[in-house]
């Protein structure tokens, strides 16, 4: 029996009866600990995925921890940037230390990585365990592309109204997407008209990549709907960058982030409570063209006649935006000796696969960031994210599939888009353009205050303008010296 009516009861009960198997029997977002009396042991824990933040600080005498870092500091851990790790940043755009990903911008403050739990005993000594991963999932290569697509459509609907079960407003982040305009057409489809779904949108005037026309087809087909805009400009740049940095505490990659909160702050003016949000879906359903890449250079290794039909197909889409060049006239003639080696000695290949590179996004990289990036900017205005794409179940559904179920005719998101595409207006469904919150970032960094930062920061880490303006190889480097402008 529960003596509270506070869901957190929940873990206690869990813990009592499982231990440190309770992990396995959670759905969704958390971060806790729990100090075990009877074993003298503090037991820490984060989600699967790390939507929710975990930080510490450990010495001799001190275990401390905190969702922010900002709690850290308070208590008295002297707060000391990292400073090769900012410069690392600002040259390479490395926003998590490549292979170290627990680590933070500040020295002497750490993060638990996702699906790994602590155990602190007495004495101060420290154990960090992972729990769950996604290395041997086997591929059902029986499964026919029918029954996993209503295998998947099932999984992703459970997900979105487990999500969907709140006792305050629930609405959500409508940017046009696909993502996002599944799961708001999805929950139009479960309500009915039950209950009016508030959905809340970043535009921007005058800006090619503004996603309205998109958008206006989400609000067309769904009957039960109301629509709220943020259109960020320019001229609150400055303002909106300390407050975003301070809720944030580490950089971030793009100016994507302030449409973010400015989207958050609209849902609090509007008093809605808990968002679903479409976070997730490109790194387990490969929908950066950069995975195609690699999907390719695996047909082209071991399944030469599929390989040529995918290519023809990535081309017709994307040919002349986004090309790939043809391996065969980019393999050296080292490289074709191996691959007939190995061809004649049915031996596999060791290059990175598909799924290995969607694990790395998952696990060591873009994953990590869009998550800290959402919840920080949800928490600051005591809005709840809830990403529904994030359902382990379904991720891990996903990982059983064969590759060619993910992306299939030069289309990526292959089975979600054939799963979704009974909700999902046409226009959206079928889009191959991806943009996703971009913002017209390049005239925002024109004003001339900006350029006082950004020319600041250059001489202080001795970057030429040469190195500047060559965007092709280092990125934008212009927002990331205005971004460490903030964080000095």
């Amino acid at each position: 029996f529960f003596s509270t009516e506070s869901d957190t009861e929940v873990l206690l009960a869990l813990y009592a009866v499982f231990g440190r198997n309770m992990l396995l029997k959670l759905d969704g977002m958390f971060s806790f600990v729990i100090w075990d009396k009877l074993e003298e042991k503090m037991f820490c824990a984060r989600d699967r995925f790390g939507e929710k933040p975990f930080f510490y600080y450990k010495d001799e005498k001190y275990f401390i921890f905190g969702s922010e870092m900002k709690a850290l500091w308070a208590f008295g851990i002297k707060k000391k940037l990292n400073q090769n790790r900012l410069k690392d940043y600002i040259l390479k755009n490395n926003i998590i230390e490549p292979e170290n990903s627990n680590t933070t911008f500040y020295e002497n403050i750490f993060q638990l990585d996702s699906s790994h739990y602590a155990l602190l005993n007495k004495n101060g000594k420290i154990e960090i365990n992972k729990y769950w991963s996604l290395d041997n999932i086997k591929i059902n290569n029986e499964i026919s592309f029918e029954d996993a697509k209503a295998k998947y459509y099932k999984l992703f609907k459970e997900s979105v109204e487990r999500r969907m079960r709140s006792d305050v407003p629930l609405g959500s982040s409508l940017s046009g997407g696909i993502d996002s305009s599944s799961i708001v057409c999805l929950i139009d489809n479960i309500k009915g008209n039950k209950q009016i779904q508030k959905v809340f949108s970043a535009r921007f005037n005058n800006f090619l990549k503004d996603e309205g026309i998109y958008i206006q087809e989400v609000l067309k087909q769904c009957k039960n709907i109301e629509s709220f805009d943020t259109w960020p400009s320019e001229f609150n740049i400055i303002d909106l960058m300390e407050k975003t940095i301070f809720h944030q505490e580490e950089p971030f990659g793009s100016s994507s982030i302030l449409a973010q909160w400015k989207v958050m702050e609209l849902a609090k003016e509007n008093e809605v409570t808990v968002l679903l949000d479409g976070q997730g879906a490109d790194e387990f359903l490969a929908g950066y063209l950069s995975e195609y890449k690699v999907y390719l250079y695996q047909l082209y290794l071991n399944n030469n006649k599929k390989y040529y039909s995918e290519y023809e197909s990535y081309m017709k889409k994307f040919g002349n935006t986004l090309p790939i060049q043809d391996f065969k006239y980019s393999e050296t003639l080292r490289m074709k000796l191996g691959r007939f080696k190995k061809n004649i000695f049915n031996q596999s290949f060791k290059n990175k696969s598909l799924k290995q590179s969607l694990k790395f996004l998952i696990n060591e990289s873009r994953l990590k960031e869009l998550l800290r990036y959402s919840d920080r900017n949800s928490m600051a205005h005591s809005r709840e994210v809830r990403l529904p794409f994030l359902s382990h179940k379904l991720v891990e559904f996903v990982f059983s599939l064969p590759d060619d179920y993910i992306l299939r005719n030069g289309w990526t998101k292959f089975i979600h888009r054939k799963a979704l595409e009974i909700n999902l207006p046409s226009k959206v469904c079928w889009r191959i353009d991806k943009v996703g919150y971009e913002t017209p970032q390049q005239n925002w960094l024109n004003s001339h205050e900006v350029n006082i930062r950004v020319k600041s920061q250059q001489i202080k880490y001795e970057i030429e303008d040469s190195t500047l303006k060559n965007n092709f190889k280092y990125g934008n480097m212009k927002w990331r010296l205005f971004m460490s402008s903030f964080i000095d």
